[in-house]
């Protein structure tokens, strides 16, 4: 009997620990938990899967995306369980493109679940527009079928579907979708890009409501406004500081540290603000590159520097002895983590300035994620600073 009264204890303890739902209070103070805790992020996520319609009419709602992408990020980037930050995954489908096969639906996706930022710019970039049918429930089922959303009760799982045709069409029934969605505790939640009440006379507002969604009318031919302000130039000083501390190796190195400028010169493209908001992501936790970055590939463990042979290292660490390497990444670590820091520290200046300069709210693609997500991750207990 005492044993069993013990199980019972013990696993109850596990469960207490593990939830953050149901204990949002874990601590630890093992240096062993502490560092996997780190490393991992305590292994939340935040899984959104972005269905774009990108018919002719979905310009607007293409260059939204694109423009606001970073500040979305950044906002997602404050997320507390408990006292750990999750991780975040974007996957990315566009639907309703005469482009795309038929006989799928005319659905495609773009990038699977991923944590690669500059993988998910890359993706948004390569989006163009053209005539088609728009499938809203095939896209869902589709969604749920292909992503591997996981079973952590913990994590949120949420589906964003913008579009401006009827929620009805295709040969895919819209409650069906939501119910297998309900199924996996994904939410779906839906943008319409017109007006509010034709939303909801076309069944957009109805397809959120079953899966308690938020259903958002948006203006997707909203230029996004940006508010210039007296820190971007010393933060976009600091994101070359930032780039410098990237030491490639492997067969990706070369090819992604290419990505990350070309990403950087795309988010410029946009706006000087869009560049400083693409800085402000790459200084916070969410911008990882364990794959192609000694400093990162350290940290989280995925290498070991005593292994590593001369042809995956950049000429500088060549021939070096295993001491010389780590010694040259922590400098780096450091290096970054201080710029990082600086980084975050004009970011809080200028957010202040910012919002003493907002004239109005827009009703754009940015606000109609952050505020949805929010108001879901509070059923899941998760915080924001």
């Amino acid at each position: 009997m005492k044993t069993h009264f013990k199980t019972f204890l013990f696993s109850m303890a596990l469960i207490s620990i593990i939830a953050c739902h149901a204990n949002n209070k874990r601590q630890s103070h093992n240096y062993f938990e502490t560092k996997t805790i780190n490393n991992n992020l305590n292994k939340q996520y935040i899984k959104v899967a972005l269905l774009l319609d990108t018919s002719n009419s979905m310009d607007g709602l293409i260059d939204q995306a694109k423009a606001q992408l970073w500040e979305i990020v950044n906002e997602l980037s404050y997320a507390k369980c408990g006292t750990n930050k999750p991780n975040l995954q974007i996957a990315l489908y566009e639907y309703g493109n005469d482009r795309l096969n038929s006989d799928e639906g005319y659905i495609k996706q773009v990038l699977a679940f991923s944590d690669d930022l500059d993988e998910i710019s890359k993706a948004l970039f390569s989006l163009t527009t053209n005539g088609g049918e728009e499938y809203c429930g095939q896209v869902i089922q589709t969604s749920l079928n292909q992503l591997n959303w996981g079973k952590n009760p913990d994590d949120l799982k949420l589906i964003f579907i913008a579009g401006n045709e009827p929620f009805t069409q295709g040969k895919i029934n819209y409650k069906n979708a939501s119910t297998n969605a309900k199924e996996k505790d994904v939410t779906i939640n839906t943008i319409f890009c017109g007006d509010y009440n034709q939303g909801v006379s076309s069944s957009w507002k109805d397809g959120a409501q079953l899966t308690n969604g938020n259903y958002i009318a948006i203006n997707q031919n909203r230029k996004t406004a940006y508010i210039a302000s007296p820190y971007d130039d010393e933060i976009l000083i600091l994101n070359q500081k930032l780039n410098k501390t990237y030491v490639i190796y492997g067969s990706k190195g070369k090819e992604k540290i290419t990505l990350q400028a070309e990403q950087d010169s795309k988010a410029g493209y946009l706006s000087k603000s869009n560049a400083v908001s693409r800085t402000v992501s790459k200084s916070s936790h969410l911008y990882k590159n364990q794959t192609w970055d000694l400093v990162d590939a350290e940290t989280f463990d995925e290498v070991v520097i005593e292994e590593l042979k001369d042809d995956v290292l950049p000429e500088a660490l060549k021939g070096k002895s295993a001491n010389d390497i780590k010694a040259y990444i922590d400098t780096k670590r450091k290096e970054r983590k201080q710029i990082q820091k600086q980084i975050q520290e004009l970011d809080t200046k200028r957010k202040v300035y910012i919002s003493q300069h907002k004239t109005e709210n827009t009703n754009g693609l940015e606000n109609a994620l952050t505020k949805a997500i929010k108001e879901q991750a509070k059923k899941k207990k998760y915080t924001w600073n």
